[in-house]
């Protein structure tokens, strides 16, 4: 198959600001790649070469594309930088550095989606003295080949930073008409999905089988399942009202989430983004193997730092310490040593637990879990009234928690892989507050500066995610909160993701200065969300040519680094936020 087919899709992905247009351009993509090498297509579309968990990196740093681009247009790399400086998209700087280039070859070979793909597998694997070399010889062989806009993307993919902002659910879509000729197959994709977190891999299956081949995922060890997402609450009163007067209630430690994939013989870690991180937490993998009876299973719980003298546990920022490390992994361990606080259990000895109710996945936790002093189970309450719950709060934010998650307990309260309910609240301590919430927003585009903020951005326009119509929806302008440091690194921060015009996915009204790909999300709180006739979020919910906005937003300072634009409040949350503060002034 040839790459330009996939270019072509690429260039029509970026240049429109629809995104049924997106799903259009996908399946016909779809439709016109040969069925076994589907996989490839959708890993290049996403960016990668794998799915995450597998953990395999192009590992090509700009300075290293920069050489192969010298190398391949016979170009110096100061004149290549020039260029760099005014695009601010190395991408861009190939396709007009390669635009100048004298072809002094009558034939060049046109590059086919295998070679590609191989070509960069070659590349992440390339380890050990010379590999820096090969690397840049492996990427400049493509650009010796590649036409102008076959190597814009050939060079984002290298560098991580392919743009296209195309999310997994709109790929489900794309695939779900293409191959079972409408969206009704998109159940059976996402559950398929939501088992294996590899989008690849159930491309291909409904490809080369239908349906029916979807309909036969089961869980595996090493393939981490997508985790269940909880809305949030401010007060007992409206969890126990949405749970019909009666839930479960656990502690929410202050940790770093993981899903652990358990054996006698191997155990797999995987963090909330599904980022296998075994390597890093080799103490975790030993306590797991020590504390789980069944022969395999796939556990949920909170990773905790606890101080090593007091026992007392650790705020996140602490165990945050340990993410990413590739060296003095054991001296760290040393130093924040952790406890495991198990919250659920997805499988267990070739038993799918996830349509199973809470209150029957607990109890099969408890049985097969032995407590030991590094491995624990959440603390937990069955609770129907104010009074209990609000307790409980106390006493898990007196413990060092958060707050606490309520859990339903109906026949209903199976597993929600990938997706987000009313199932599970979350109910923490910065929720209580009478005059602010915080939000974790996505960037979606910029207003530039007056004044003393001339030369940068004077401020964000902040969105919302509606993951019923994946779209995110604007709900303010930002701009206080950010330091003058910060104000001065925004537009070094936010010029990759910068394109011409209102991405696809972006639900707005407001026209910014700069649109940007939705990828940045930042920590956001505000004095109170009111109607507005500028803004999209839940626009029409409350009320007719309305949506909802936040009213004096300022940023807390927090980058919200491990959150994706797709783990954004959502606009079903700020509306549920909405109705709480009329209730308080009625």
């Amino acid at each position: 198959m040839k790459y330009s087919l996939i270019t072509e899709a690429y260039e029509k992905i970026e240049s429109t600001t629809k995104r049924l247009e997106i799903t259009d351009y996908l399946v016909e993509l779809f439709k016109n790649t040969q069925k076994e090498i589907v996989d490839k297509v959708v890993y290049l579309t996403q960016g990668k070469l794998y799915p995450d968990f597998v953990g395999i990196e192009l590992g090509i740093a700009e300075r290293l594309a920069i050489k192969a681009l010298s190398k391949a247009s016979g170009k110096k790399e100061d004149e290549i930088n020039q260029v760099f400086k005014k695009t601010g998209d190395l991408g861009l700087t190939a396709e007009e550095i390669l635009k100048k280039k004298l072809q002094l070859t009558l034939f060049k070979e046109p590059l086919t989606v295998e070679l590609v793909y191989d070509t960069f597998d070659k590349i992440a694997h390339a380890t050990g003295p010379g590999s820096i070399e090969l690397k840049i010889r492996l990427l400049c062989s493509l650009l010796n080949d590649a036409t102008p806009k076959e190597a814009k993307y050939i060079i984002r993919m290298s560098i991580g930073k392919l743009r296209l902002g195309v999310a997994d659910m709109t790929i489900l879509d794309a695939l779900a008409i293409a191959y079972c000729g409408s969206k009704e197959a998109r159940e059976d994709l996402e559950r398929a999905y939501n088992l294996s977190s590899d989008l690849g891999h159930v491309a291909k299956v409904v490809a080369l089988e239908g349906l029916e081949g979807l309909k036969k995922f089961k869980i595996s060890l090493g393939r981490p399942i997508r985790p269940m997402l909880a809305e949030r609450l401010s007060s007992p009163q409206e969890i126990l009202e949405k749970m019909n007067g009666k839930c479960a209630v656990e502690f929410k430690y202050d940790g770093l989430r993981i899903q652990a994939h358990v054996s006698k013989e191997k155990v797999f870690l995987f963090s909330r983004r599904l980022e296998n991180i075994t390597s890093q937490f080799p103490d975790v993998c030993e306590y797991l193997k020590e504390a789980v009876k069944a022969k395999e299973a796939i556990v949920e719980g909170e990773c905790v730092g606890i101080e090593p003298n007091t026992g007392e546990m650790l705020p996140f920022q602490m165990i945050s310490q340990r993410r990413g490390r590739k060296y003095e992994i054991k001296k760290m361990a040393e130093e924040i040593p952790v406890v495991v606080f198990l919250f659920d259990l997805l499988y267990s000895d070739g038993e799918d637990l996830t349509l199973k109710p809470y209150l029957e996945r607990r109890k099969k936790l408890e049985e097969i879990i032995v407590k030991t002093e590094h491995v624990g189970i959440a603390e937990q309450l069955i609770v129907d009234n104010v009074n209990k719950l609000e307790e409980f709060f106390e006493t898990a934010v007196s413990s060092g928690c958060e707050g606490l998650l309520a859990k339903s307990i109906s026949n209903e309260s199976v597993y929600q892989a990938g997706a987000r309910g009313w199932l599970w609240i979350k109910y923490k301590r910065s929720y209580k507050s009478e005059v602010a919430d915080t939000f974790d927003l996505v960037i979606v585009g910029a207003f530039y500066g007056k004044g003393k903020r001339a030369g940068s951005y004077g401020a964000l326009l902040m969105a919302t995610y509606n993951p019923k119509d994946d779209v995110f929806e604007t709900i303010c302008k930002l701009g206080s909160g950010f330091t003058d440091e910060d104000l001065a690194n925004l537009p070094e921060i936010m010029k990759e993701y910068v394109i011409p015009h209102k991405h696809g996915r972006v639900n707005s009204i407001m026209e910014p200065d700069v649109w940007f790909v939705p990828s940045i999300v930042l920590e956001v709180a505000a004095d109170e969300i009111t109607l507005s006739p500028l803004h999209t979020c839940a626009r029409g919910i409350i009320k007719k040519e309305s949506g909802l906005a936040l009213r004096f937003p300022r940023f807390t300072g927090n980058w919200r680094k491990d959150k994706g634009p797709e783990d954004a409040t959502t606009s079903n949350e700020v509306v549920e936020m909405y109705k709480k503060q009329l209730k308080k002034i009625a």
